[in-house]
């Protein structure tokens, strides 16, 4: 009486072991792996800033890099201003000439 017939009950812990995995998986590719990809892309554009190139920070400023050190960059953003900024706050570099056209 207290127990239910084959086919009643919560199903085999093989299967319900299985569609966790699954599901694991399914947030791994989507959600994890593509995160973790955009986070390598930009510590390679942080880590390739140098003296010279035109930056744009996340504010919004122009500028262009005239020192760079470990965690910091000094960057000019007009006639004799001259900012320090972290590391962090650069959004994109620009190409050469073209203060439009992000690098890729």
């Amino acid at each position: 009486m207290g127990q239910q017939p084959n086919g009643g009950g919560s199903g085999s812990p093989m299967m319900t072991f299985v569609m966790l995995g699954a599901m694991v998986l399914i947030f791994w590719l989507f959600i994890l792996r593509p995160q973790q990809k955009k986070q390598k892309e930009r510590q390679r554009l942080l880590d390739s800033v140098k003296k010279g190139d035109k930056v744009v920070t996340i504010g919004g400023e122009y500028g262009t890099v005239i020192g760079v050190e470990e965690k910091t960059l000094l960057i000019q953003i007009a006639d004799n201003v001259k900012v320090k900024y972290d590391r962090s706050a650069v959004s994109t570099i620009l190409r050469e000439g073209e203060d439009n056209k992000p690098i890729n």
